[in-house]
């Protein structure tokens, strides 16, 4: 299991585990979908706390995976098992308070960014390197971190940004020591499980229903171009050379 969940006074405490990076297969992205959405409809549940253990936050999907399957099979399936895992950390009906350290890259940035609330150790950093395995996606949660003209900077060049910058912009909450994260995050979200449930759950669906972005067509509309690429073979150059840790050939 790549998920571990626990729910204690009212806060539902959910944990990637998958070593070594917590790049999740595509049965570990629906698995965290459907932990995210066992919290949500719990009704004890006034708040979640979303965490890592191991060396970093997430390294988004596995590649190796997706490499060793033939077909399209694994491509589909964790193009379908990150849509659903980033529409569950949106879609819960309570608050979401993500605890990052390390890397958070890919995936995670899909997950943190649909996140309400967010604290970082000042170790963590946030990228998107898909573009360099080939992919598109995630960039509509990374605007929700980092400026519009940033946000494409990071993309085109695969750059990443350190907490620091994303304190500075106002979307990491605290940023604090790497052993005092996970306290941080319980302090967060002991401050909102002390309010009303009734109130907060209410707060949640008014806060989603004025977003500006519809986050899930938005992602649903970039992976339309990773399938796209994959057509042309220079997807799976890429990654090879990202699992066999050569240069690419990016000629096309």
């Amino acid at each position: 299991m790549a998920i571990r969940y626990e729910v204690r006074d009212g806060i539902a405490e959910v944990v990637l585990d998958a070593p070594p990076v917590n790049a999740l297969d595509v049965a570990g992205w629906f698995e965290l979908a459907d932990t995210m959405r066992r919290a949500s409809r719990d009704p004890q549940v006034r708040v979640v706390v979303l965490r890592a253990e191991g060396r970093g936050f997430n390294a988004g999907v596995d590649i190796k995976e997706m490499q060793n399957t033939t077909g399209y099979d694994a491509l589909v399936g964790a193009n379908r098992g990150c849509y659903e895992a980033f529409a569950a950390v949106y879609e819960c009906e309570v608050p979401v308070v993500a605890a990052v350290h390390g890397f958070c890259v890919g995936g995670g940035i899909g997950l943190v960014g649909n996140a309400d609330i967010i604290v970082a150790s000042h170790d963590a950093f946030f990228g998107l390197p898909e573009v360099d395995r080939g992919a598109l996606g995630a960039a509509t949660h990374l605007a929700r971190l980092v400026p519009q003209h940033r946000m494409r900077q990071m993309v085109y060049t695969s750059e990443n940004a350190p907490a620091s910058e994303l304190h500075a912009y106002g979307s990491i909450y605290k940023l604090v020591d790497r052993d005092k994260l996970v306290d941080t995050a319980f302090e967060v979200a002991r401050s909102i499980a002390a309010k009303s449930p009734t109130v907060i759950r209410a707060a949640k669906a008014s806060l989603n229903g004025i977003d500006p972005v519809d986050v899930k067509r938005s992602y649903r509309y970039e992976q339309g171009f990773t399938f796209e690429l994959n057509l042309t073979g220079v997807s799976d150059e890429l990654r090879d050379a990202f699992v066999e840790n050569r240069d690419a050939d990016t000629s096309k």
